[in-house]
């Protein structure tokens, strides 16, 4: 078989399938927060996978009756959703185990490519870059508190007592 490439449209970085044996579950939740950025949604797998909408719905590891069912290693395991209204999102490398373990597609490679800048990543951006020019003021502010100190008492003094 040819080598299938997985690329998806977000995140940042290149992630690559792992087989070091640990358990998938334990180690999709200790990088919950590392996966946020690097999810992909139905169409991108479906498009990786080479397969129609329909087969790869009939891969998901879903049930009606639970929202989040625990670790099928014989199916394409979705990502934590707190909502039955959310989309399917999968990890790359879950695709890819699913790729590689049930499909049996024999070389796999998992690319994640740097999405485009959105509007968010902009704005986000821009709140950083005067968080940083603050901080430079502020560094760069010369009164020590006790000049603060003498300018209060000059303060004081220079109001009547009532």
């Amino acid at each position: 078989m040819h080598p299938h490439s997985f690329a998806a449209g977000m995140g940042q970085g290149t992630g690559g399938f792992t087989g070091n044996g640990a358990d998938p579950s334990a180690e999709l939740a200790a990088n919950c927060s590392e996966q946020a950025e690097n999810l992909i949604g139905i169409d991108e797998v479906q498009r990786s996978l080479n397969r129609s909408r329909a087969s790869v719905y009939r891969y998901t590891n879903t049930d009606p009756r639970n929202l989040n069912p625990p670790f099928n290693p014989r199916k394409l395991n979705p990502e934590y959703r707190s909502d039955q209204k959310e989309p399917l999102m999968f990890h790359p490398n879950e695709v890819a185990r699913f790729a590689r373990d049930v499909l049996r597609i024999k070389e796999v490679t998992v690319e994640v490519l740097n999405s485009p800048s959105t509007a968010t990543q902009q704005l986000l951006g821009s709140i950083l870059e005067e968080l940083r020019s603050i901080r430079e003021l502020l560094d760069s502010n010369t009164i020590s508190p006790t000049q603060l100190d003498t300018r209060r008492e000059q303060h004081d003094q220079a109001r009547p007592a009532a």
